[in-house]
C-alpha cells in the first residue's frame, strides 16, 4: 500500500464528533441565565466553526451586535455551563473510529486542529476514547491564532516533526478549506455531514468529497473500491 502522505491533520466539531447537542444545551442554559431570547437546536448547528467566542456572539445578535460588557458575561457564563455538560450527549461520527484505526495503523502521525478552547478539547477527546490516536492536539487558544489562519495547522505539524507540504487535512467546512489552503497542505478532503455555518461543502471547492474518515483513507491508501 502507497501513501502519499506523511501526515493528516483533523477538524473535530462536524468532523470527528456530533457537539451541537452539548453546545445547544450550554447556550440554552446561558440565554436563559442571562435573560436573553433562546435559539434552536439548528441555529446552534449553523453558529458553530469559529470558536466559541463567535458561537455566543451570534448567540446573542438578533440585528444588534452585542457590547463587550455583555459579551463578556456571556461568554463566561457559557464556558461554565459547557465544562459541567462537555461530552454528555457528544457523539462520535459514523466511520470516525474506523478512519483514525486505519489512519493509524499505517503510522503516520495524527493530529486534531480545533477552535475550540483547549480546555474543552483535551477533556473531551479523553472521555470519548479518541485522544490514544493523536500526536498532538491543537485548540482555538494553543496559537496566537484560530483557524482559518495557517498558525494552527502549522503547529500541528511541527510538533508531529511532518512538512506540511506532505500534510493531508481533513474537515467539515470553507474554514477548513481555507486553512489547508493557507498553510500550504499536500491536500485538503471534506466530509459532507458536518456543520460549515448551514451551507453545503461542494466537492470542486476541496481535493476530494469523503463519506466518513475511512472512505478517506481508502481514498488516501489506494483501497478504495472502483
Amino acid at each position: 500500500m502507497s501513501m502519499r502522505f506523511q501526515s493528516v491533520t483533523f477538524d473535530l466539531d462536524g468532523t470527528l464528533l456530533d457537539t451541537v447537542p452539548d453546545l445547544y444545551e450550554s447556550a440554552r442554559r446561558m440565554l436563559a441565565e442571562i435573560g436573553a431570547p433562546t435559539r434552536s437546536e439548528s441555529e446552534i448547528r449553523n453558529f458553530v466553526g469559529q470558536g466559541v467566542v463567535v458561537l455566543v456572539r451570534r448567540c446573542l445578535d438578533h440585528g444588534t451586535p452585542p457590547d463587550e460588557a455583555a459579551m463578556a458575561e456571556a461568554v463566561a457564563c457559557f464556558q461554565q455551563h459547557y465544562a459541567a455538560v462537555n461530552g454528555e450527549k457528544t457523539r462520535i461520527f459514523p466511520g470516525v473510529v474506523e478512519g483514525l484505526a486505519a489512519w493509524a495503523s499505517t503510522g503516520l502521525p495524527l493530529a486534531v486542529v480545533t477552535n475550540k478552547p483547549a480546555a474543552f478539547t483535551e477533556p473531551l477527546l479523553a472521555r470519548l476514547g479518541l485522544n490514544r490516536y493523536f500526536s498532538a492536539v491543537i485548540s482555538g487558544d494553543t496559537t496566537p491564532h484560530r483557524k482559518p489562519h495557517p498558525a494552527p495547522l502549522l503547529e500541528a505539524c511541527a510538533r508531529m516533526g511532518r512538512p506540511v507540504a506532505n500534510n493531508l487535512h481533513i474537515g467539515d467546512s470553507k474554514h477548513d478549506i481555507e486553512t489547508a489552503r493557507n498553510a500550504g497542505c499536500k491536500a485538503v478532503y471534506c466530509v459532507p455531514y458536518g456543520y460549515n455555518e448551514g451551507q453545503t461543502v461542494s466537492a470542486s471547492d476541496c481535493d476530494a468529497l469523503v463519506n466518513s474518515l475511512y472512505s478517506a483513507w481508502q481514498l488516501a491508501s489506494g483501497t478504495a473500491s472502483s
